[in-house]
Order: C-alpha cells, then sequence, then structure tokens
C-alpha cells in the first residue's frame, strides 16, 4: 500500500501469521533501516569493483545498470551473477573460489568513494535521533566493508546497533538478525520499524513478527517494491518518520 497521506488509517499487519490492524502513525520504539538501497546508493562502488574483478579474469565489463539488478543477496553472488552476467548465473567452484579474493580486493579499494546518501537520508536520521528512537543498521554486507563505509559517509554516530551480513549465522531474509536488535534494545518484534528496499528486508520483518516499510528507489533485484508484503511504502527516509510516534 503507498502512502501518501498522513492522516490516521488503517492497514493490514502479519505479525507471526496474525493479520492486525495497524493504525498511522504507527506506534514503535525502536527503528532499524537497511544500507544498501535504503540509506546509501553503492551502486557506482560496486558496479566499478565488479568490472575490475571480470578484467583481472579476463572477462567483457558489464553496464552498471546490469549489476544494479544483480544486488540484493550479498557479495558472493554478485560474484557469481557478475561472472556470469545473468541474475540467474552461476559459476564452478574453482572459478568462484578464485574470483571472490578478487573483488574483495577491489570492493576494499573502492568502498566508499562513488556512494552517495540518498535524499532525505540525513533529515531522516536527524528526526529519528531527535525523537529518541534507538537507531540499528542491518545489512547483508560484510563487517570489513559495512563498518568502513559507515564511517566514511560519516553515518555511524546514528546507530548504536550494526548487524553486518556476517555478525550473526543468518543473515536476511533470515529473521535472526532483527530478533538480535530486539533482544539488544529489549523489545518485542512488534516495537521494531524495519526500513528496508528488498525482499530480504520484508521477509525478514515478517518472519520476525516486525512491521516494515519499503523505499521506492532501492534495489530489490529490479522487482516493484509494490509486490511485496509490507507496510507501506515510502519515496525517502523523511516520509518514514512521518507514519511513525515513538511509543
Amino acid at each position: 500500500m503507498a502512502v501518501k497521506d498522513f492522516d490516521f488509517f488503517s492497514a493490514p499487519l502479519r505479525l507471526r501469521g496474525e493479520i492486525l490492524s495497524v493504525t498511522f502513525p504507527l506506534r514503535v520504539k525502536a527503528v532499524t533501516i537497511d544500507l544498501d538501497g535504503t540509506l546509501l546508493d553503492t551502486i557506482p562502488d560496486l558496479a566499478v569493483a565488479a568490472n575490475l574483478m571480470l578484467k583481472e579474469l579476463g572477462r567483457p565489463p558489464l553496464d552498471e545498470d546490469l549489476i544494479r539488478t544483480f544486488v540484493g543477496k550479498g557479495i558472493p553472488k554478485l560474484v557469481e551473477r557478475a561472472f556470469a552476467g545473468a541474475i540467474e548465473g552461476t559459476m564452478d567452484p574453482e572459478s568462484f573460489q578464485r574470483a571472490l579474493p578478487i573483488y574483495e580486493r577491489c570492493y576494499a579499494g573502492v568502498n566508499g568513494k562513488h556512494t552517495t546518501v540518498y535524499p532525505g537520508v540525513m533529515d531522516g536520521l536527524e528526526h529519528l535521533r531527535a525523537q529518541g528512537f534507538p537507531l540499528a543498521c542491518v545489512t547483508n554486507k560484510s563487517a570489513r566493508f559495512t563498518l568502513p563505509l559507515l564511517e566514511h559517509m560519516q553515518l555511524s554516530s546514528y546507530f548504536s546497533e550494526v548487524i553486518a551480513g556476517d555478525t550473526l549465522p543468518g543473515k536476511k531474509p533470515d529473521p535472526a538478525p532483527l530478533r538480535y536488535v530486539c533482544e539488544r534494545f529489549g523489545i518485542a518484534p512488534r516495537d521494531l520499524l524495519m526500513i528496508g528496499d528488498s525482499v530480504n528486508d520484508a521477509q525478514a520483518a515478517r518472519a520476525a513478527g516486525c512491521p516494515v516499510f519499503c523505499v521506492t528507489y532501492g534495489y530489490n533485484e529490479a522487482q516493484d517494491v509494490r509486490e511485496l508484503d509490507i507496510d507501506a511504502i515510502v519515496s525517502s527516509l523523511i516520509e518514514a518518520t512521518r507514519l511513525i510516534q515513538k511509543a
């Protein structure tokens, strides 16, 4: 359901299989936000690293727009897709073991250099902090890339918790990262809002029992977020803040 007005209304919300009625502004106690495609446009860095890897492997470069559709399942899957040049692409284990460290080295060299903050993000983070919301960043990107990127983009100070793709045994769409955030904040899942851009975020939130919003501008592997089971679609992080209140 796309939300355009900020009056009170109801929308369906599924928590642990039970359909409940949600009234906006939604009252929550904390907010967790995805990184790639929600806070930051990291595609330029990811594309540069992918093409540097492909060059080193003797393969032709790919257009950035194509690589954009490959993002969403973490770096190992991005490496497979880039190597094959297709979203359903795979590669043999020997080639993968050679390609992955090359990509990681290339990405480490460009991490943050071409990345930009999406419009509305800084205003949204400032508003959330001013309202006293504890904030967490939950991403499938590994910590070795996540933490330097947040620091480089001057976002680290907003988040008291950062859950990377290798922080726990499971990552989105596994609900474990969101449940971990709930434990760290001492709140129930229904009191934690997930804001993301993809099916990974939607499925993780639903499995954890959290409400979830999605932004319109993210990656989601070239799929329309309107097809996802979510509680609101927003054009920016600052718009999302207008739909919630501190419980």
